[in-house]
């Protein structure tokens, strides 16, 4: 993974949508809003073929799938054209992946883990049970290893969370509702990414 795209963005959109009409439409609205890291999950039903059509269009997205929890969802994942994976906690099967890998954490020693398994960052969620105080405090201790916050990270939250050593943040709902997805409403999906990218923008 390029960490030092990812710094600069600071920003990945995680898409939880039951339905997406369509995945490059998606990933070019955010682009326009500023938000050129795109999560897809699998949480959403066929998720590789969104993946695969949104690799395809070519939208300048840095695209990747999250929610990966197994060695074949990894490999089915890369065999569509992910760039990245991202885990809700510490998977080593997932680990193993042939692309960076962000794997998921929340206690210094699952962070020490994930770290002793390579992952390319740590994604620390739930980021809102514990606040912006908590990436300064895990700072202490692990001061080289790129953090992610995750999990009810908002445009009100997310400057404090990148002021208090997170290298990105995670937007979810608020950027990409399931219902605006759904419905294919691109523009809104473009005013959101706008309004949540220029919060960070805001922390200078």
């Amino acid at each position: 993974m390029t960490l030092d795209t990812l710094a600069a963005d600071r920003v990945i959109a995680v898409v939880r949508a039951p339905v997406i009409p369509d995945a490059a439409a998606l990933c070019s609205a955010l682009t326009e809003g500023g938000i050129r890291w795109v999560e897809f999950t699998f949480t959403t039903p066929d998720v590789t073929t969104h993946l695969r059509r949104a690799v395809a269009a070519g939208t300048g997205c840095r695209i990747g799938v999250g929610t990966v929890l197994t060695a074949g969802q990894a490999e089915a994942a890369v065999a569509a054209g992910a760039q990245y994976l991202v885990t809700p906690g510490v998977r080593g099967a997932v680990a193993a992946a042939p692309v960076p890998v962000v794997l998921g954490a929340l206690t210094p020693s699952e962070v020490a883990e994930a770290v002793d398994l390579g992952a390319a960052a740590v994604k620390i969620f739930p980021a809102r049970a514990f606040g912006p105080a908590y990436f300064r405090d895990l700072r202490g201790p692990y001061p080289d290893v790129p953090l992610v916050a995750s999990g009810g990270v908002t445009a009100d939250n997310a400057a404090g969370f990148l002021a208090a050593g997170a290298l990105a943040v995670c937007a979810g709902s608020e950027v990409v509702p399931p219902a605006v997805v759904a419905a294919g409403d691109w523009a809104e999906v473009t005013r959101r990414a706008r309004g949540f990218t220029a919060a960070v923008a805001a922390l200078g």
